[in-house]
């Protein structure tokens, strides 16, 4: 599974420690940040989150201080859907309801451990489908 990644300086290494702890059938396609240095976030998340646009397949992992500028950033996109999760049980609805292809976590809030569940509860959750995709097909504006 190719699962594409990226950080602001704040996220850099809990970035790291996902990527190593994760899973060792996952293709990462890390989009930086490389170091703690000061960056701006939408120069990362903006090319990922068009790679997931184009893909449908694809999903992402997004990582800031607080979750907030990355998510806001990669939903500009049409057909990303980027939820802010903390906790387990948002992972799990953000894919069952609202099919997200993007995790988007808050660093400077949860501890690496807590992460690492949120991010592999977010990819062995499946999208329930349904009546949620009436609701799906509405979120792009055309």
């Amino acid at each position: 599974m190719k699962i594409l990644i990226a950080a602001d300086h704040a996220g850099f290494e809990l970035k790291e420690f996902i990527k190593k702890n994760f899973s060792e059938e996952v293709e990462w396609i890390d989009f930086g940040t490389f170091s703690t240095e000061s960056i701006d976030y939408p120069d990362l998340i903006h090319p990922l989150a068009k790679e997931i646009s184009l893909c449908n397949n694809l999903k992402g992992v997004i990582i800031c201080g607080s979750a907030n500028g990355v998510a806001m950033t990669a939903n500009k996109h049409p057909n990303v859907r980027a939820a802010i999760c903390w906790k387990k049980e948002l992972a799990i609805l953000a894919r069952q309801h609202n099919n997200a292809n993007v995790i988007a976590l808050p660093a400077r809030f949860i501890d690496e451990n807590e992460a690492l569940n949120i991010v592999k509860t977010f990819f062995n959750t499946d999208f329930e489908g349904g009546r949620h995709q009436n609701r799906i097909d509405k979120i792009n504006i055309v």
